[in-house]
């Protein structure tokens, strides 16, 4: 039934969806949907954030084990890259902010969300490399550390792929190669002298 909820607003958008148009996608009578969601917001403040998650959930893998930092950064980095630019969560995200005035819990769940398996696991990665001695990250920066990677990764491919512009596979490992190095450059250990 969410599935098909999904579908229908990507579809048609939140005004052009009805509770009968979601019911004849998923197969149900509206009775059934009505006795599950009181109406169309209900559904949308539910199926969105689900959809969008487990899109985020999906996609993530652990890096080879034993692999080296940078090598691990890249395998996230390119799993981060690919949903970024996958064009029906760039259409979910969009109707998704369209609709944000209407849904302020929406707003209430942004601290969760934000808290993505890709975020977790980039702070893994960063955790143990920085516990190997290859990262200079207190405790309480591991979280913060991982979002600026991500953002470093995603913020401007996610900002192209919104208006329709997706890069090569060539600029896209140059763009990743680039943000792995300079986050690097912020979080290793500085070498003695004057820097």
């Amino acid at each position: 039934m969410r599935e098909a909820a999904v579908e229908t607003f990507l579809a048609c958008g939140y005004d052009g969806t009805t509770m009968e148009a979601i019911a004849r996608a998923a197969g149900i009578t509206k009775q059934t949907l009505y006795a599950r969601y009181p109406d169309k917001r209900a559904v949308f403040a539910e199926v969105i954030p689900w959809a969008m998650s487990r899109r985020d959930s999906r996609a993530v893998s652990a890096p080879p084990e034993g692999a080296d930092l940078r090598a691990s950064l890249t395998a996230i980095g390119r799993e981060a890259l690919a949903r970024v630019a996958d064009p029906r969560l760039v259409k979910l995200q969009r109707i998704a902010m369209s609709e944000s005035a209407r849904f302020p819990e929406f707003a209430l769940s942004a601290e969760t969300m934000a808290w993505s398996p890709r975020l977790r696991a980039v702070m893994d990665i960063l955790r143990r490399h920085r516990d190997a001695g290859e990262l200079d990250i207190a405790d309480d920066e591991l979280d913060i550390a991982a979002e600026h990677f991500l953002v470093l990764v995603e913020a401007q491919p996610w900002r192209l792929a919104e208006f329709g512009v997706y890069r090569s596979d060539e600029q896209t490992e140059r763009h990743l190669r680039y943000a792995i190095t300079l986050f690097l450059r912020g979080v290793e250990p500085r070498s003695g002298g004057s820097g």
